[in-house]
């Protein structure tokens, strides 16, 4: 009986607890998605730099700058992004889209060009709702102004319309694999002109002209999955940058980040590090700390130079072994006696010096001439008596 009362009782927490989990649910967004493979601010960052729309078009498919990483097709190869083009009045409408089939087309993202009557310019990079969900919007900021402006508003301007489809493509691309996400992240941050501002914003400058030209939009992905949808991927958040601020698992930190960090950007490049300041307030310079503890930043004039040893003079490792001590020679006394000459240096104040070795060769000189002189009396003397002794034999 007692067993049957436990088992029911431990069914009941378990049913209680998972209520409790059930009411607790939380949606969490996945690490990964499907607008991470096109950064919008790389978008607008080529848009800048583009002489013309054709231009544009070659910069995002340019397979050395690999901008974009969209492989919507599962065909392990990047997707083809095609650049259309919208007019209405004083307002172009630039289309990006992702070629994924013969006749299949991907909306992207727009790029909406606006000029007001004052003659300003404004820019919005708009994400496609089903890629990157609703009004999620940058709005770049140029530092020169952009060449391509000079483009739109000409006379008998036609809109610009990709010639490039399936299978068809121009002649300096091929394809690549894409990355993982995390690389691309890394990766796309190198293209992104950072001199430039990009501005998150909520409101459409040109709704209206985009709600002309949604009827007309490519959505091939779209129709094939339809719930892959931002919305539906995504439960929970209204697009893009509510899923970065929100997301659970985040890139790793910046290089500037990293760096703001580091300990050494609080100090100037200049100032000497704390430990060796420390060691030259508590060890101050005297004859007994040898040289390579001292510090070099401190001037040479704080120590005297007339009565202390060699040790303390930093200039005193030019001079020969065999000088005379300093505190008696008249290089100490005279602080510029290190750069005068050898000869300069008297030769009394000196046991050891230079003086000393020269007056003990000067009896080495003289001697030899004494010598000399009695090597050449001695042979006259011996002849003389020779020739005397030679001439008595002579007589006798």
């Amino acid at each position: 009986m007692k067993t049957k009362l436990l088992s029911i009782s431990a069914l009941a927490m378990l049913s209680m607890t998972s209520l409790f989990a059930q009411e607790k649910t939380t949606v969490t967004a996945s690490s990964a998605d499907i607008s991470d493979n096109l950064d919008l601010r790389a978008i607008a960052s080529v848009f800048g730099d583009a002489s013309n729309l054709e231009d544009f078009e070659n910069r995002i498919n340019d397979p050395k700058a690999q901008l974009s990483n969209l492989d919507l097709n599962n065909d392990n190869y990047v997707d083809y992004l095609r650049v259309i083009e919208s007019v209405e009045g004083n307002i172009h409408l630039v289309i990006v889209q992702a070629v994924l089939d013969k006749d299949v087309y991907q909306d992207v993202a727009t790029i909406e060009i606006e000029r007001d009557r004052n003659n300003r310019v404004q820019v919005q990079v708009v994400g496609d709702v089903y890629m990157y969900g609703q009004n999620y919007i940058y709005e770049p900021v140029y530092v020169h102004t952009p060449v391509i402006y000079n483009t739109f508003w000409v006379t008998n301007y036609r809109p610009y319309c990709s010639s490039w489809y399936w299978n068809y493509y121009p002649s300096y691309y091929y394809y690549w694999n894409p990355f993982p996400v995390f690389r691309y992240r890394n990766h796309i941050s190198v293209h992104i002109n950072f001199g430039h501002s990009y501005h998150y914003v909520t409101h459409r400058r040109c709704a209206s002209v985009y709600n002309n030209y949604y009827g007309r939009r490519g959505n091939g992905y779209e129709t094939r999955h339809p719930n892959r949808s931002f919305a539906h991927r995504n439960a929970g958040y209204t697009n893009r940058q509510d899923l970065d601020n929100n997301r659970t698992t985040r890139a790793p930190r910046g290089r500037n980040e990293i760096a703001s960090n580091e300990p050494r950007n609080s100090g100037t490049r200049g100032t000497t590090s704390t430990p060796r300041t420390r060691d030259a307030e508590v060890s101050p310079r005297s004859s007994s700390t040898p040289r390579q503890n001292e510090v070099s930043a401190e001037p040479r004039t704080s120590s005297p130079r007339n009565n202390s040893p060699k040790a303390e003079n930093p200039r005193t490792y030019s001079e020969p072994r065999n000088n005379a001590p300093k505190a008696t020679s008249p290089r100490a006394e005279n602080p510029r006696a290190y750069s005068e000459p050898r000869a300069t240096a008297p030769k009394s104040s000196s046991q050891r010096g230079y003086s000393e070795s020269r007056a003990k060769s000067e009896p080495k000189v003289s001697a030899p001439r004494r010598d000399s002189g009695q090597r050449n009396s001695t042979p006259r003397t011996n002849s003389s008596s020779r020739s005397s002794s030679s001439r008595n034999a002579g007589r006798g």
